[in-house]
């Protein structure tokens, strides 16, 4: 029986996806959380075999959740979920230590296909997914997202500069000082050359790695 656990901030998401998997035979769904926190405290004491991470949460989120998993818990099985399909976030959880990343517009017998394959110590990639980074690989065009020079962290603020979230609200989720975040944020324009917040936007507009779903 593999033991499954779901971790995603919406929970519409997270329960359509415990719905799906709970008349699966051999699968049991140990669990739903909805931090990358509450997944590393879950794993702990859950021992899933299997964790469907939500990418895009508040906090630490599902790549700094990724990270910390498989450094105390390496036989734990990761696969990414996002609304996003980009290049970008597939590559940075596979470097996490994920075995997977999906859509969250993927269709159920693709979740199961995932589960299986991760299960037997294979990688899954979505379909579209796995599509556009094989076709990036041979586009003479294609510099990837400038976004990607960014550490983690930068990221991660900068996902919360692009969903509109002021300095303090930053500060409030990642548990730093205000002054920490304008760090982070002059660090995040001196990589990407720009000078504002609208032109972060307009980047991840360009690169498509608008939202955070």
């Amino acid at each position: 029986m593999l033991k499954v656990l779901i971790v995603d901030d919406h929970d519409v998401v997270s329960q359509g996806i415990g719905r799906v998997l709970q008349d699966v035979k051999g699968v049991d769904v140990v669990g739903v959380v909805h931090s990358g926190e509450e997944a590393i405290a879950h794993s702990k004491t859950l021992q899933p075999d299997i964790i469907l991470m939500d990418i895009h949460m508040p906090g630490i989120g599902g790549l700094g959740a990724t990270k910390e998993i498989k450094r105390i818990m390496p036989r734990i099985k990761i696969i990414g979920l996002s609304a996003l399909d980009d290049n970008l976030y597939p590559v940075k959880l596979l470097e996490a230590g994920a075995s997977g990343y999906l859509t969250k517009g993927t269709k159920t017998s693709e979740i199961l296909e995932a589960i299986e394959m991760v299960s037997r110590g294979e990688h899954y990639i979505s379909k579209n997914i796995a599509q556009k980074m094989a076709l990036s690989k041979f586009s003479i065009d294609e510099q990837g997202s400038p976004l990607g020079q960014l550490s983690d962290r930068e990221l991660q603020v900068a996902q919360m500069i692009i969903d509109c979230k002021k300095s303090h609200e930053i500060a409030d989720l990642l548990n730093v000082s205000p002054k920490t975040v304008s760090t982070y944020r002059t660090r995040i324009f001196s990589k990407l050359n720009i000078d504002s917040d609208v032109e972060l936007i307009h980047l991840a507009i360009r690169y498509n790695v608008l939202g955070m779903g």
